[in-house]
């Protein structure tokens, strides 16, 4: 399927590995101007060393100022910025009864806040300009509840409302707003979560694995290239009439109705 994707701007926060990495293939290979953002250099750098018509930016998104430079410095280099896919940030996974408010507000930060400080820069530009697109990938733990990913889960969840609510707000003035939920996905921060699911439950991280597995009806974990495909697809034409929705990418996990 053609998806025309050739002239267009795209940021892809957390675009240094995972999912995200996985957008920067996808969008690269589809002939688009990329520009990545990451906390980590290293991490830019290595994924420059496979991408190297991508443009790399270090910022801490949990800053909103550093957000905004970061957004300033892409427009700079890039031109303006017609699709933004958020995919920064996690929260740590934490058992219900080491949970303090501070847990609460980290987790805020690491994942809402850090979507939040460039959604509200970038949404403000494309509206002005009548055009443009952002997919958030969020994760199913915002609407199914887990006991070892409640304060990572509320986020996620206040990031679903947001999608919905932004993507409502903006529509008369041309920019669409998409969420893509993954569940359990071939990734670093997926298998770190499992390896706190095992430690609450006294399993080894393969049988934490296994049993991940075993309840995805697919039989199999996604792979970040399956997230990207849907992603890709998302911020192309192909799905302009699509927006202020969240969609779930589980493998039939949750069986509920959206």
């Amino acid at each position: 399927m053609e998806l025309s994707l050739g002239a267009k701007n795209v940021l892809i926060t957390g675009g240094s590995k995972g999912i995200g990495l996985a957008c920067a293939v996808g969008f690269v290979a589809e002939a688009a101007r990329v520009a990545i953002c990451s906390r980590s250099a290293a991490n830019l750098d290595a994924a420059q060393a496979r991408l190297p018509s991508v443009l790399g930016f270090a910022a801490d998104l949990t800053d909103p100022d550093a957000a905004a430079a970061m957004v300033d410095a892409v427009e700079a280099q890039l031109g303006p910025i017609d699709i933004l896919v958020n995919s920064a940030g996690a929260a740590r996974r934490t058992p219900p009864d080491e949970l303090t408010p501070a847990h609460w507000r980290a987790a805020m930060d690491a994942k809402y806040f850090s979507y939040i400080n460039v959604i509200d820069p970038v949404m403000k530009r494309m509206a002005a300009r009548g055009h443009g697109v952002i997919v958030n990938v969020i994760g199913a733990g915002g609407k199914v509840a887990s006991p070892v990913h409640l304060a990572g889960g509320a986020a996620n969840a206040a990031l679903m409302l947001a999608t919905a609510g932004l993507a409502t707000a903006y529509a008369p003035r041309g920019v669409r707003v998409v969420g893509v939920n993954p569940g359990l996905t071939e990734t670093d921060r997926v298998n770190e979560g499992l390896a706190s699911d095992a430690r609450l439950a006294g399993i080894s991280l393969d049988e934490a694995r296994a049993r991940g597995i075993a309840r995805i009806p697919l039989g199999r974990m996604a792979t970040p290239a399956e997230i990207a495909d849907m992603v890709l697809f998302l911020a192309s034409d192909r799905a302009r009439y699509v927006t202020g929705v969240n969609i779930t990418m589980d493998g039939a996990t949750s069986p509920i109705i959206v």
